[in-house]
């Protein structure tokens, strides 16, 4: 019997099955594709799961910079243009990278660890009782597990062979376009802005919008520049295949004036997409007894502002020791559900967000007036901090970056979390005989630490802190959060429910 398949080979499903390799686990990937995609999809990494993936040491090989992530010093909200200069946490990190690329190094990462990926596998059926669940493959194989996640994208078998309902609203008044295209040196600029005689210049990367829809424009590492338009009104019959002169009609449409842009040059595939409407959806729960679901399997949403990764990938992370722990026996009672607990809130503030900025960047005098509002708020005291926070998809209680001096010098709290263990960092000398008991699945690190007046933290592996003591003498705190989120110690722990597995 398996301990864990993972229906899904995207960048979710890979991460999840890195969380659990970490883990001790030796998850199965079953991927419908016969090979990786090769259309362009997402752009890049946006918000808190930059400085997440830093600290599993994913960063450098996504980037290929050794410096650590900084944040940006601006983003966009609705076709708002975001300062985030003067915030004192900035918390918007922009990790510029092909969906591509991101998942073969994921890729990379899960084959070095040990998982298992099975390709063109397309799963039709799965039947569960109490202790496990069969899955049924389109050549007729049958599988077992112990759990089942489901990380298939939108339009999830796995979510609806449990009986998951997927509520939401689909509109249908809106057609989006996109394309990688050329431009001559002469209307670019050394910061990359796109230069329109006879409407001014578009900044790289930020929507801006008229009265007639809007527009983005970006320059993209490794990949052609991009065009992107939204047009609302009822959209029209589109039976044909979506052209390049179709794409810059758009364009001189919402901006009034031709926009000076000529196909891509090079080998593709090429950027060339028509959608009309859109869905938002969450699933009405992440867990149906033994299936749990992922990423656009649990929630899908517009693109505005790029949440859609930051989401699932940090679904993965919350997920995978919890996963690992229920099924090697250590977790406390309630540890999976959790999971649902604490990731469905976060999806329901994106799914507000996308609809909100989907509002604010709609054409007509309404909007105008509402964006006319909305931009004062913005202006307001803490109010770009707000929406910055919104945007990073920051969750209560991730550690902050911190420099911790020990022994062997000073490290980053990046380079102490990337085993995917809980941590326990002795600031002041007095607690790691308390974590004594719990030495199997917590490390200890003593020293003392930059950027915190704490005398000790205890991290959860997705790096969200399960305990802060601020006295010598908080070691019943301790005690109690190490029981609460890691268990009994090892001389009360539980059977594990894989034995013999492996």
């Amino acid at each position: 019997m398996l301990d864990v398949v993972i229906v899904g080979g995207g960048p979710n499903g890979l991460m999840l099955a890195c969380e659990l390799a970490l883990a001790g686990m030796r998850p199965v990937v079953l991927e419908r594709l016969a090979g990786p995609k090769t259309e362009p999809r997402a752009n890049g990494l946006v918000g808190q799961v930059v400085r997440m993936l830093d600290r599993r040491g994913l960063y450098t090989r996504i980037s290929g910079s050794s410096e650590p992530p900084l944040p940006a010093p601006r983003y966009m909200f609705g076709a708002f243009t975001l300062d985030l200069t003067g915030l004192g946490d900035n918390p918007v990190h922009v990790l510029p990278a092909p969906q591509e690329h991101i998942e073969k190094v994921l890729a990379e990462r899960a084959v070095e660890l040990g998982v298992d990926v099975r390709m063109g596998e397309e799963v039709t059926g799965l039947h569960q009782d109490s202790d496990l669940v069969r899955i049924t493959l389109a050549g007729g194989e049958t599988l077992t597990a112990r759990y089942l996640v489901g990380a298939d994208g939108g339009r999830s078998m796995v979510r609806r062979l449990s009986g998951i309902d997927f509520p939401g609203v689909t509109t249908d008044d809106f057609v989006t376009r996109s394309a990688n295209v050329s431009v001559a040196d002469d209307y670019l600029s050394p910061d990359g802005e796109l230069t329109v005689p006879g409407y001014g210049s578009l900044p790289p990367a930020l929507y801006v919008r008229t009265e007639r829809g809007t527009i983005v424009w970006g320059l993209l590492p490794g990949r052609p520049p991009a065009l992107h338009t939204t047009e609302t009104g009822t959209p029209d019959e589109h039976t044909t295949p979506m052209t390049f002169g179709e794409m810059m009609a758009s364009a001189e449409r919402v901006l009034g004036v031709p926009v000076p842009l000529d196909p891509p040059v090079g080998e593709g595939p090429h950027l060339l997409r028509r959608l009309v409407g859109g869905n938002t959806r969450l699933a009405e729960r992440y867990r149906d007894r033994r299936v749990l679901l992922l990423g656009d399997a649990a929630h899908v949403h517009s693109a505005i502002g790029g949440p859609g990764l930051n989401l699932g990938l940090q679904d993965a992370v919350n997920l995978g020791w919890k996963l690992a722990a229920t099924v090697q026996g250590w977790a406390p009672e309630g540890l999976l559900d959790t999971y649902d607990e604490e990731r469905r809130p976060v999806a329901e503030r994106v799914v507000a967000s996308t609809l909100s900025q989907s509002a604010l960047m709609r054409p007509g005098p309404e909007v105008s007036a509402l964006r006319t509002v909305f931009g004062d708020l913005l202006a307001s005291p803490g109010g770009t901090e707000r929406i910055a926070h919104l945007l990073a998809g920051t969750t209560e209680g991730f550690a902050p970056d911190l420099v911790v001096h020990t022994g062997a010098g000073a490290r980053r709290l990046a380079d102490l979390t990337t085993s995917a263990r809980p941590l326990l960092l002795d600031l002041c000398g007095d607690f790691a005989e308390a974590a004594k008991p719990w030495h199997d699945r917590v490390d200890v690190m003593s020293g003392k630490a930059e950027g915190t007046n704490a005398t000790g933290l205890l991290l959860r592996p997705d790096c969200h802190m399960a305990w802060t003591g601020y006295e010598p003498a908080d070691v019943s705190g301790l005690r109690a959060a190490l029981h609460r989120w890691f268990g009994a110690p090892l001389s009360e722990a539980r059977e594990p429910e894989q034995a013999g597995s492996r």
